[in-house]
């Protein structure tokens, strides 16, 4: 077996990469690798560990890592000559994600990204941490201390080092047991169970009074749009005329729309506010949560019609459409929270900059109607714009908010633009697709419609072949990247929404298939797991029914199941959505906000 000195020298192996991110480090002095067996072979044949570094395009961390340490040479040289190293877009191997944030999470007490993970030649973790500095700073290590650490630690203490990992695998595979379904008395959560939840959501909610509900919502900061339990309150709403339901979603969907959180000129929503009050986002916009939100104004605009639902439901939509859309007719999964390494470039103002593009008096105006000041809310004078109110009113001319925030759009396509990923994902384009179908109906917006169906004949023309799909593409090419359980559940509850929007059967056709290939690929004697049974194995294989910033598999396989039965009529159906929906009953009395999507899956099964 080789030594690590004598290991042949290496190139970067990411320039042939689909992922926008791979592509990212494609020039890093790192011997990358992507993931694969070939890297797992690479590291038992020259004797050494694998570096792991998980990250994804819009992720701010990241770049901050990749410029202080991936581009650096005596940085590189150092994981060059003592480590196998991987890099993993977390967007394109969401499971590969999983199974190393479990074990970062369990070693380390906290996740993020970039996650970075040293493990043995069969993939076993025995440390793990997120982002390092490049040089020691107070209690945390620098990254070239990690590296120089656990490079002695795998040449002096290897049984110690192999031991770890192969205990923490052990400990892992044995939690990573799919929540139990098959049996009678395990199911969908009663009537009373869904009822309990949302009592338990009512009590962790804040209304925020003292801020004129500002800050209403679920948490402090970092607060993040709880997009899939603002669905569940809403089908709760639906299913009991439950007013305090309802008002949860108002109040909280009211301060998202006036808040920072949202591009007030573009349209569309951030990841999420850094402060308590929706003011200050984190600047990535992510499809999945701007999908998720178009559902959630569209489905609130149908329930209670206020002018500010509508806009924002279609505002929504139309930053998807425009600034997520590609050629190919798919939706690109983000834009960068950075605009040349600078957060909020792109969208932040200064009280000078409004007197620069629209004159004193137009100032005066966009000031108010935005809450500019010349001490700014943001950084270095500037404000990130809020909605003070809505541009009505006596005390406002419509008009005049109308021309001066026209002004302000051009004037900020002038600016240097945050850059995007354009990669399509297949579980978040399924989620574009069901939410834009809806939206066409409760808006009657057929253009809508248009693009729903535009990115669904995407998925089938090239991602799909044979029941099986593939998660990634870029510029109408498939990656080699398997698709997961979310993939299949997200994709195939829309083209249930498609057929129901258009009244064509041929895409009930395809949401068949792909629930065929859950039943065959993805379902055990307990449950649903989130990789295929033929998929390349992992040191465990991963089963997290909690949804997270886009649905579980588990979850999105029991909507796709749920939508089929009631669009069919079938009982075998309606038994695979009781059954996936086990997860959320164990979750609904225990951490209901993590189980918002299956538990508005249930709250619609019991309306029908």
């Amino acid at each position: 077996m080789a030594s690590p000195s004598a290991h042949p020298a290496h190139t970067n192996r990411l320039a042939g990469a689909t992922s926008p991110y791979l592509l990212q480090h494609a020039h890093n002095p790192v011997d990358w690798w992507e993931w694969s067996p070939q890297a797992l072979a690479e590291a038992k044949n020259t004797n050494r560990p694998i570096l792991l570094s998980v990250g994804y395009a819009a992720c701010h961390w990241c770049h901050v890592m990749a410029h202080e340490s991936f581009s650096d040479p005596t940085t590189a040289s150092a994981m060059n000559a003592g480590f196998v190293c991987v890099k993993v877009d977390r967007e394109e191997r969401p499971d590969v994600d999983a199974v190393y944030m479990t074990a970062t999470q369990a070693m380390t007490g906290h996740g993020g990204w970039p996650m970075t993970v040293f493990a043995d030649h069969l993939g076993r973790p025995f440390f793990c941490g997120t982002y390092f500095p490049p040089r020691s700073r107070g209690s945390v290590p620098g990254f070239l201390q990690v590296l120089a650490k656990v490079a002695a630690a795998w040449a002096g203490r290897r049984d110690e080092v192999t031991q770890v990992g192969a205990a923490v695998a052990a400990r892992m595979a044995e939690l990573a047991v799919p929540v139990g379904g098959r049996r009678k008395d395990v199911g969908a959560p009663s009537a009373a169970e869904l009822d309990g939840a949302v009592e338990r959501l009512a009590a962790e909610y804040s209304s925020d009074s003292e801020n004129g509900g500002v800050g209403a919502g679920f948490g402090g900061a970092p607060k993040f749009p709880p997009a899939m339990t603002l669905l569940q309150l809403l089908r709760h709403h639906a299913r009991t005329e439950s007013a305090a339901a309802l008002a949860m979603v108002a109040q909280t969907c009211n301060a998202m729309a006036r808040g920072g959180i949202y591009d007030q000129l573009g349209g569309g929503f951030s990841r999420y506010a850094v402060d308590a009050t929706w003011t200050v986002p984190h600047f990535e916009k992510m499809l999945y949560d701007n999908a998720l939100l178009l559902r959630t104004y569209a489905y609130l605009w149908r329930t209670s019609p206020s002018p500010l639902y509508r806009r924002i439901a279609e505002e929504t939509a139309g930053f998807m459409i425009r600034e997520l859309g590609t050629a190919s007719g798919g939706f690109a999964s983000a834009l960068d929270a950075d605009t040349d390494g600078v957060e909020g470039l792109t969208y932040a103002w200064t009280y000078q900059q409004l007197v620069d593009v629209l004159g004193a008096e137009d100032a005066k105006i966009a000031a108010a109607v935005y809450e500019v000041t010349k001490e700014g809310n943001f950084e270095d004078g500037k404000s990130v714009l809020r909605l003070a109110a809505e541009p009505t009113g006596e005390a406002r001319n419509p008009d005049d908010v109308k021309r001066v925030a026209a002004k302000l759009r051009v004037a900020r396509a002038q600016r240097p633009q945050p850059g995007r990923d354009d990669k399509i994902v297949a579980s978040w384009n399924g989620l574009a697709i069901s939410a834009l179908a809806e939206a066409s109906v409760a808006l009657g917006r057929s253009d809508l419609l248009s693009a729903a169906v535009r990115c669904a004949q995407l998925l089938v023309d090239i991602h799909l072949a044979d029941g099986r799909l593939v998660r990634t593409s870029r510029d109408g090419k498939a990656s080699e990247n398997p698709g997961v359980l979310e993939d299949y559940g997200c994709v195939a509850e829309a083209f249930v929404a498609l057929s129901t929007a258009t009244g064509e059967r041929s895409w009930l056709g395809h949401a068949e298939t792909l629930l065929d290939t859950i039943r065959e690929q993805f379902r055990s004697d307990g449950g649903l797991y989130d990789t295929a049974a033929d998929a390349a194995p992992l040191y465990f294989r991963p089963s997290d029914p909690t949804d997270n910033a886009s649905p579980s598999g588990t979850s999105a396989a029991a909507a796709a199941f749920a939508a089929f039965a009631l669009a069919t009529s079938s009982d075998t159906v309606f038994e695979d959505a009781h059954s996936a929906l086990a997860a959320s009953r164990a979750l609904a009395s225990q951490a209901p906000r993590f189980a918002g999507y299956g538990l508005a899956v249930a709250e619609m099964l019991l309306t029908r």
